[in-house]
């Protein structure tokens, strides 16, 4: 089963979940603001899926991303050190997170998740 990391709050969150849910697609959600993905997933996560770059994992729009000034940092930064402020603030993390087996998705996008999740 895949897991979904989402914001209940977030507009993006819940049109994936409605496009999982109209599709059929099972899986089990987790709250990435109240409960982030372990630092440990995170760095299995961004070395498995490297060709894609650290910041397609970041919520590159989000406020705290902003603050942090995170845009010059990221091409200087260890998959480590990005797992470490993600495990940590979830809010930092391009929602939703979609995790399978042999599948990861950051975002929402109809045709990604076509070619995906089904």
């Amino acid at each position: 089963m895949i897991k979904f990391y989402g914001y209940k709050r977030c507009s993006t969150s819940k049109k994936a979940q409605k496009w999982l849910d109209d599709h059929g697609v099972k899986y089990e959600f987790q709250d990435l603001v109240e409960q982030p993905p372990k630092k440990e997933d995170l760095i299995k996560w961004m070395t498995k899926y490297q060709d894609r770059g650290l910041r397609y994992f970041f919520n590159t729009s989000g406020q705290h991303y902003r603050q942090q000034k995170l845009k010059d940092k990221i091409p200087d930064m260890t998959i480590e050190e990005a797992a470490e402020m993600m495990s940590k603030d979830g809010k930092l993390i391009k929602r939703p997170l979609v995790v399978g087996d042999d599948h990861l998705t950051c975002g929402f996008r109809e045709n990604i998740y076509e070619e995906t999740w089904l």
